[in-house]
């Protein structure tokens, strides 16, 4: 575990239960992205993945839930020494959260009907899903195994990932003649998933005060 974690108390039995219910928090942000930007790029009848989708949704609500709440019962049975640990764990929950919530916003966009055509752009978002998945993949093997080397590496490559969103949306704002309103909103979607996907593993080589900001330079 990380060596924040590792400082809530090795004699916390409940500790063990938290890494891990965080672990399937991760694992239903991904289920979740998968599924909506799947649909989206598929161009699936939103029914056919909607209960799944909102399912697992809610779970991550409820597994966020629990975890606050050891978090509460932890800080009040170990004491302010585990403070700054748990103040971590919290902002992490949230950005697993996060990740779930932004799939929605994209199943949100097939739901509305929001078209986007075969071609190059198309592929090009297919390719870039593909690659955020992956991220996602990474991001709980790193918050398993606490490899430093792999986790700014990760970061690094999350970071490009950010820029291929902002580079798209910065193009498709300037043209003219046609509704690219869906497509910039995908971008964004993703974007945001990757940036708090980014925030989880920015615990592995930051302190507290700088979590969810990663220089390649420190």
């Amino acid at each position: 575990m990380f060596g924040w974690l590792k400082n809530l108390g090795a004699d916390s039995k409940g500790l063990g239960e938290m890494h891990s219910k965080f672990l399937e928090m991760i694992g239903d942000g991904r289920h979740v992205f998968d599924a909506a930007a799947n649909g989206l790029l598929g161009k699936v009848d939103p029914e056919v993945i909607r209960e799944d989708l909102f399912t697992t949704d809610r779970r991550i609500n409820e597994t966020e839930m629990q975890i606050r709440r050891e978090i509460v019962v932890h800080g009040t049975v170990h004491g302010v020494g585990t403070f700054p640990a748990l103040l971590v764990m919290m902002s992490l929950v949230k950005d697993a959260e996060r990740i779930g919530d932004y799939g929605k916003n994209i199943f949100d966009l097939l739901a509305v009907g929001v078209d986007i055509p075969e071609g190059e752009e198309r592929a090009g978002l297919v390719s870039l899903k593909d690659d955020v998945s992956k991220l996602l993949i990474r991001s709980h093997g790193l918050f398993r195994s606490q490899d430093e080397k792999n986790a700014r590496s990760f970061l690094e490559d999350a970071s490009n990932l950010e820029d291929r969103c902002d580079k798209a949306v910065d193009r498709l704002l300037v043209l003219t003649g046609e509704n690219q309103a869906g497509l910039v909103l995908t971008y964004r979607y993703f974007k945001r998933v990757i940036s708090h996907s980014s925030n989880i593993v920015t615990s592995i080589v930051m302190p507290l005060d700088k979590l969810d900001y990663f220089d390649e330079s420190n």
